[in-house]
């Protein structure tokens, strides 16, 4: 510090820059009696003979701890490398930096154009090695001090926060009570909003599901309108952020964690910049009290919920993934039983094309040779029995709690609409009374206060009739037969009703993993399933042969055709398998052509004497046999001598074999010359003769 105080002439020439900084925007808006002091600092470079006084505050709401830049500060070193300034005024040296390389840079600028450093205290000359090792120090102890604040500080709340005390800013769905501390939303709406998150991730185990589905419900989702208060809420169309947060979130677990991110520190232009908010993993965290506070689901739950949604990730390596539907039912369950890596589908053929089940991953990765590649047309209809026969002693009981749950999510469903129906009517009563309680003189804010009102009831009024159209959506909705499900389920399995992804769902319910493997001396797929539970059971299932497509008829349906083939006609036969509810090996329904195509590639002969066991004869054959000719036994036939099968009129005659050694048709008359039938009425026409 200077002696006499004196500044020599030179320096009052040049201008005098007063710095103004105060660390964080809240000390900006609350700490104005120290803003006041630093802008007074002008006053006191006039006093001490600077004309010029220029004023730099654009480090106003930012800290000098180097981890940010300081346009202010850097205007300032700019003016002194110009020379131009005389003097720098500050409050304190901690005004000026909190970081050593930033303050002793300042010194030696100061020093080298002979420039004043200014406080309350007194004047420093940076020349003289008294005051450089005076504002040395100062700076050493504001560097210091800022440390000692930083560390009392976070000791302070990191002790608060293993007591759970200390009040961090919540998720939405709570809040921090002044008298009872932490407890849930008094706000129904909004914690049934969250319940209704919850409960449908439950039964659609996929967060993009889930919003899939509140979305076709028109579901709203609260946003504060308040900041971080959490107090007030706009209720908007939910996004898929609202959704994963809310699962990802332990808070809602009643689990009180701290420390969950941390500060991450690079040099950048041979500056330390430092980034928050980079989330540790959850054996990291410096706090994690369990039950800590109500919540909406439990710990196991949660720990559930972050397994489903890391396996779900596309593309990476995990358990079970979730049902994405498709056309193959065991899509992400399949292990490969030689390489343990996950079975991928792909498509072959004429689009849509046909599935197939593939080990793809060791031939992309390491160029090797595909452990295995077989079809899905076999593989899900036999996995599909085996579901059916592990639920049909568990029917009654599942369609007791299908129907259960069928109910609540219509009560579910109808409360979020009753509680918007509430939130509106609510609101349109506050407009309603805030109009009444307005001076009618002051008409500008009454017409604002009668717009108010009535888009409060046009609100009103658009929840009723959403309220209403939902009540009619479920009248008008046939309520499902779970006592018949209960007693035929493959019917219930097969139905257009169903689609691919909620069969995936139902096996995941019972399944945990299926391991396949390929018996290739047999031919065989070999099928390990883990049901839930713990146990196991094995399917072996052949594969196709050379040739072998998937369309081949039913063969129940042979069965039917080889037993109605010899007596009914082929329409016959066709509208009796379309009555028995069986199709064509291409799902088609029945008809004369297909049956008798069919019959023909099986060799299954339409007539009784097709088969040539000698037993039944053609007419002509028959004729053989007697040595006659065919019109004699067409005329044993017409007499009633010789009995015979024939299948629709006008089809061929069928002729027992044996019929043919009777007595009455062997010692038949036989006339010479021509065949002449004598009937009784009959008249001649040339009488005469």
């Amino acid at each position: 510090m200077t002696g006499n105080n004196l500044i020599p002439a030179t320096v009052l020439s040049r201008k005098a820059v007063v710095y103004i900084r105060q660390s964080t925007p809240g000390q900006v808006q609350n700490n104005l009696e120290s803003q006041r002091r630093q802008y007074e600092l002008v006053d006191v470079a006039r006093r001490w003979g600077f004309h010029d006084v220029e004023v730099i505050d654009d480090d106003l709401g930012r800290t000098a701890s180097g981890a940010v830049d300081r346009p202010g500060f850097e205007r300032l070193v700019s003016g002194l490398c110009t020379g131009k300034v005389g003097a720098v005024l500050c409050l304190d040296a901690s005004r000026l930096s909190r970081n050593g390389r930033d303050w002793h840079h300042l010194l030696e600028l100061c020093g080298l154009v002979e420039a004043r450093v200014i406080d309350l205290d007194g004047i420093y000359d940076p020349c003289r090695p008294n005051d450089r090792l005076l504002l040395g120090m100062k700076g050493s102890i504001s560097e210091f001090e800022l440390g000692i604040l930083r560390t009392r500080m976070l000791d302070a709340a990191r002790a608060k926060a293993r007591r759970g005390e200390l009040r961090l800013s919540v998720p939405i769905g709570y809040l921090w009570h002044r008298d009872y501390g932490l407890g849930l939303d008094p706000d129904l709406r909004v914690q049934e909003a969250i319940r209704l998150i919850f409960s449908r991730f439950r039964e659609l185990g996929s967060a993009r599901q889930v919003l899939i589905s509140l979305t076709a419900d028109n579901f709203h989702f609260p946003r504060p309108s308040d900041g971080r208060k959490t107090v007030s809420f706009e209720w908007v169309p939910v996004r898929y952020r609202s959704v994963i947060s809310i699962l990802k979130n332990p808070f809602y677990a009643g689990v009180y964690a701290y420390g969950k991110s941390e500060k991450r520190t690079e040099i950048i232009d041979g500056r330390a910049r430092k980034s928050y908010g980079h989330g540790k993993p959850l054996g990291t965290w410096e706090v994690m009290l369990q039950d800590h506070h109500e919540g909406y689901i439990d710990w196991s739950e949660f720990e559930r919920n972050q397994s489903l949604i890391a396996v779900n990730a596309f593309g990476q390596k995990g358990g079970v993934k979730s049902g994405r539907g498709g056309r193959a039912l065991l899509a992400g369950l399949l292990t490969c039983g030689r390489c343990g890596r996950r079975l991928g589908v792909v498509y072959s053929g004429r689009a849509p094309g046909h599935p197939y089940y593939r080990c793809e991953r060791i031939n992309q990765m390491l160029a090797k040779p595909r452990c295995m590649t077989f079809g899905a047309s076999r593989i899900d209809p036999a996995i599909g029995r085996e579901i059916l026969r592990a639920v049909t002693p568990m029917a009654i009981e599942a369609a007791m709690e299908a129907e259960r749950g069928h109910r609540d999510n219509l009560e579910q469903r109808h409360q979020m609409v009753k509680l918007d129906l509430q939130q509106a009517r609510y609101e349109a009563s506050l407009a309603e009374r805030r109009y009444a309680a307005c001076d009618p003189d002051n008409r500008l804010i009454a017409a604002q206060l009668e717009k108010s009102w009535e888009a409060a009831l046009r609100r009103v009024e658009a929840c009723e009739a959403a309220l209403a159209q939902v009540r009619q959506i479920d009248l008008a909705t046939p309520v499902p037969d779970f006592n018949d499900m209960a007693t035929d389920l493959a019917t219930a399995w097969r139905a257009p009703g169903v689609d691919m992804r909620c069969r995936q769902q139902l096996l995941r319910t019972l399944v945990t993993d299926i391991v396949a493997d390929v018996d290739d001396e047999k031919r065989e797929v070999i099928l390990t399933i883990h049901w839930k539970g713990g146990q196991h059971s094995q399917l072996r299932i052949s594969k196709p042969k050379s040739g072998e497509h998937g369309q081949s008829t039913p063969q129940a349906a042979l069965a039917v055709m080889r037993s109605m083939a010899t007596r009914w006609s082929d329409a016959d036969i066709a509208a009796t398998l379309n009555r028995m509810g069986m199709q064509t090996g291409q799902g088609k329904t029945w008809t004369a052509r297909r049956v008798g195509a069919l019959r023909t590639v099986h060799k299954i002969h339409g007539y009784r004497s097709a088969e040539k066991n000698g037993e039944w004869l053609t007419l002509t054959e028959a004729a053989q046999k007697l040595g006659v000719t065919a019109h004699r036994v067409r005329r044993l036939i017409k007499e009633g001598v010789l009995p015979t099968q024939q299948v629709v009129p006008d089809a061929p005659h069928q002729i027992l074999a044996t019929d043919l050694e009777k007595d009455e048709v062997t010692q038949f008359p036989r006339h010479r010359g021509p065949c002449r039938i004598k009937m009784e009425n009959q008249k001649s026409l040339f009488p005469g003769i």
